[in-house]
């Protein structure tokens, strides 16, 4: 039995590339980076990070056109594909990228998401959605049970 799987989480190196293949199915590209924090036998404190070339296919990469952007958070999970080929002057090339499987998206806040207190609409105005109600806690330490809004 084999098994080629990959997990990554990371933050997108450029925006998303979109084409489209001659059959019309979407595909989109993007780079994500890594970073890995370890100690040096020094104990000193190192980061390095790791580059991944990406592809969605599908719905996938309509999603991913449509909510990621650079710096956006994403967590991929899919298969690793080499690609070889010879350039015109002969010289022979390769490329290792992971190719998308399942795809979740950051938090609201890394990029791509309407603000959490925004939405917008298809006619592009922007709702406010209510604000949630704070219930303080009054001295006796008990809390009024008709000062809770559900």
């Amino acid at each position: 039995m084999n098994l080629n799987k990959v997990f990554v989480l990371g933050n997108l190196t450029r925006d998303p590339d979109k084409r489209v293949l001659p059959s019309g199915q979407p595909v989109v590209s993007f780079g994500l980076a890594t970073n890995r924090f370890y100690n040096s036998k020094e104990g000193e404190k190192k980061q390095e990070a790791e580059f991944h070339n990406i592809t969605t296919f599908g719905k996938l990469a309509e999603i991913s056109s449509q909510y990621l952007q650079k710096g956006s958070l994403a967590l991929v999970e899919g298969r690793l594909k080499t690609n070889s080929w010879q350039d015109t002057a002969g010289v022979k090339h390769s490329r290792t990228e992971i190719i998308a499987e399942r795809l979740q998206l950051g938090p609201r806040t890394s990029g791509g998401f309407p603000k959490k207190e925004e939405k917008q609409t298809e006619n592009k105005d922007i709702i406010h959605e209510e604000e949630i109600p704070i219930i303080e806690e009054e001295d006796s330490g008990e809390i009024d049970p008709e000062k809770i809004p559900f």
